[in-house]
């Protein structure tokens, strides 16, 4: 397992995440603004923290594999529907 590799790819996945984050900041203001409707808003939202939890996830995945001793890159996106699962 290459460290600098997996540490990599872990950066690349907290920088989408900041990516997603600036993108819900983003529609907030444009709803504040009234240049998106609300249900619009709303919807893009939904896909964002969806992405975002599906991130997160695999992040985690990715953190307790490497803490073990496995091969982090062995973690895999699981669904949003999974990844809701385990959030119940």
């Amino acid at each position: 397992m290459d460290t600098q590799t997996s540490g990599s790819t872990d950066r690349r996945i907290l920088d989408r995440i900041g990516e997603m984050v600036a993108a819900e900041r983003e529609l907030r203001d444009l709803l504040a603004d009234g240049r998106i409707d609300p249900e619009s808003e709303q919807r893009r939202l939904r896909e964002l923290e969806a992405e975002l939890d599906q991130c997160w996830d695999l992040l985690r995945q990715r953190r307790a594999r490497a803490d073990a001793g496995d091969d982090p890159d062995q973690a895999a996106v699981r669904s949003v529907e999974e990844v809701a699962r385990y959030e119940s």
